[in-house]
């Protein structure tokens, strides 16, 4: 695969398409059994509430991976990422209820580099609270 957005096409300042990710306690359940991270924070309500958390919470690189979707979808090509950085801000509180919780991303070019790579800074909201902090991807663009 190689990346179907071109560097000429694209200026500092162009929008990514945002998006919107659900998160449920079966959604937790279903990652831990594929990272192999079952920290009681994440699927535990006593738990996580003994420990001084409001919920159960997403865990981080799953939050991570769900926010760089909106980059791999853009670009089409997830091999294109060259870089990607994130600082956890708030957790995600997932309630155990059938809606859970929602992070909403959204995303721009904040620089071209050479090489035909882009920086890309996003943004990840939950509950009105930005949950990822200098969320920061490098993308080469063909």
């Amino acid at each position: 695969m190689t990346a179907k957005i071109g560097y000429d096409d694209v200026e500092v300042g162009t929008e990514l398409p945002a998006q919107s990710f659900p998160v449920t306690r079966a959604t937790l359940v279903q990652y831990a059994g594929a990272s192999g991270d079952f920290n009681p924070i994440h699927w535990n309500e006593k738990f996580a509430k003994e420990v001084g958390l409001p919920d159960v919470i997403a865990h981080g690189m799953f939050t991570m991976a769900e926010a760089i979707r909106v980059v791999t979808d853009w670009v089409g090509d997830p091999a294109a990422v060259v870089e990607y950085g994130v600082r956890f801000t708030k957790p995600v509180v997932v309630p155990n209820d059938d809606a859970g919780a929602l992070v909403e991303v959204s995303a721009k070019v904040a620089a071209k580099l050479d090489d035909h790579q882009v920086r890309v800074d996003l943004t990840a909201i939950s509950e009105g609270q930005k949950v990822l902090g200098l969320s920061r991807a490098v993308v080469r663009l063909a």
